[in-house]
């Protein structure tokens, strides 16, 4: 008897002492994402491949800086971040903010709040606001040391380039299809050189001086972040559309952020390429843009009206209606400008696989470029209305990519 006793109350103890480890394991439960420290977070952040990473806490809050160079489309990349410092970083009773920079400069922050007396104090995707606001002192919090940084690292990207005209009766299209790989480095914060040669791949009716292989792009640019939500760009060297010289962007959201406005002004000359021999014009021409854009949250439909003068010396309005999806960029535009007939067309902007890549330390990284577009000319216009990009990179695609109304629909609909 003494024995079943014993064996019945040793049972129980261990009942007992099984039950308590249990319960202390789930009272932990709530606390996942709160006992981790933001080291640990960044180090699984540059381990993902995301570079430019740094954190800092004080009395306010906890923030992260990073940059997305792992993911191909930045709402996907900024997404596994949120899932990362949700996991693993969020701060105790205390908010979070993740600041996403492009080439060392801030774009936007993502903020999380938590609701104080919560009993189970954990984030998801649709707590996060997105904005262009940073906080009050983003300037000192994205100075300072960086883990895995982006400065003299090199990307050699391709961009895969076709053209097509229909000027032929009995010739469907004539077709130019060009593989341009470029170098792209950055020197300092904000600076970006980019060196690019054009292999020809196919030509049918573009002539002989397209059909060499010759340098496309040749520019070094300059991108700051100014008080006031203000983005400025300077680009000088050699562009598309057989120009050269210098060219300023500015870009400046209103506080209600589906409003922005957008100027730009360049001072360019002509110039062409016949294999290496390189032949340019002395005459400079002005041209300028300046207009404002709203963004429509539902439907991430962007419409921006623009007057804007070409190189010609014409000056006109431009009316651009997009459509942003996670893959693909599609819309349409029309232009009507003084002494030329009105004009218009499509442009549609597709993403390009692979979607996700990271850097071997300093070895070269080589990828096709982000995304792969044409713009239609349904006008057939060829001697108005024309400018000129100061980027391979420039497209309609990738100046949306930090609309914080696209992140956020990006966010909820993973």
């Amino acid at each position: 008897m003494g024995y079943i006793v014993s064996y019945m109350w040793k049972s129980l103890t261990n009942s007992i002492i099984v039950h308590g480890i249990a319960v202390f394991l789930f009272c932990l439960l709530p606390l996942k994402g709160m006992c981790q420290t933001g080291e640990e977070t960044v180090n699984t952040l540059v381990g993902m491949g995301f570079e430019n990473v740094a954190w800092h806490e004080n009395d306010k809050e906890r923030v992260y800086v990073m940059e997305n160079a792992a993911y191909r489309l930045n709402g996907v990349g900024i997404g596994k971040a949120v899932d990362v410092v949700q996991r693993m970083g969020l701060p105790d009773k205390k908010p979070c903010r993740l600041i996403f920079l492009d080439n060392n400069v801030p774009q936007i922050s993502l903020y999380y709040e938590p609701i104080i007396g919560d009993t189970v104090p954990e984030a998801s995707r649709k707590d996060w606001e997105v904005s262009y606001d940073l906080g009050n002192d983003w300037r000192q919090l994205t100075k300072g040391k960086k883990l895995n940084s982006s400065l003299f690292k090199v990307d050699i990207v391709v961009y895969p380039e076709l053209n097509l005209k229909n000027l032929v009766i009995n010739q469907i299209y004539q077709v130019l299809f060009n593989l341009s790989p470029a170098i792209e480095v950055s020197l300092w914060k904000g600076m970006k050189l980019t060196a690019q040669v054009v292999f020809p791949v196919y030509n049918d009716g573009y002539g002989d001086r397209l059909g060499k292989i010759h340098p496309g792009f040749l520019t070094a640019q300059q991108t700051v972040r100014l008080p006031y939500n203000i983005w400025g760009t300077l680009t000088v060297g050699a562009y598309n559309g057989d120009r050269y010289g210098v060219d300023l962007k500015l870009f400046h959201p209103f506080k209600d952020e589906r409003f922005s406005v957008e100027g730009r002004i360049g001072m360019t000359g002509t110039y062409y390429w016949d294999g290496f021999e390189y032949n340019y014009g002395t005459k400079q021409r002005i041209t300028w843009s300046l207009g404002g854009s709203f963004y429509w949250p539902r439907y991430n439909v962007q419409t921006t009206l623009k007057a804007e003068q070409y190189i010609l010396g014409e000056k006109g309005v431009r009316l651009d209606i997009i459509r942003h999806f996670r893959y693909a960029s599609i819309g349409f535009y029309a232009m009507k400008a003084d002494g030329a007939k009105a004009n218009g067309g499509f442009r549609f902007q597709v993403a390009l696989p692979p979607y996700k890549y990271k850097r071997k330390g300093y070895i070269p990284r080589v990828t096709p470029s982000k995304n792969m577009g044409i713009a239609y000319n349904a006008g057939n216009e060829r001697y108005y209305y024309m400018g000129y990009r100061t980027n391979p990179s420039d497209n309609i695609m990738q100046n949306n990519s930090f609309n914080p109304y696209f992140i956020k629909s990006e966010l909820l609909n993973f």
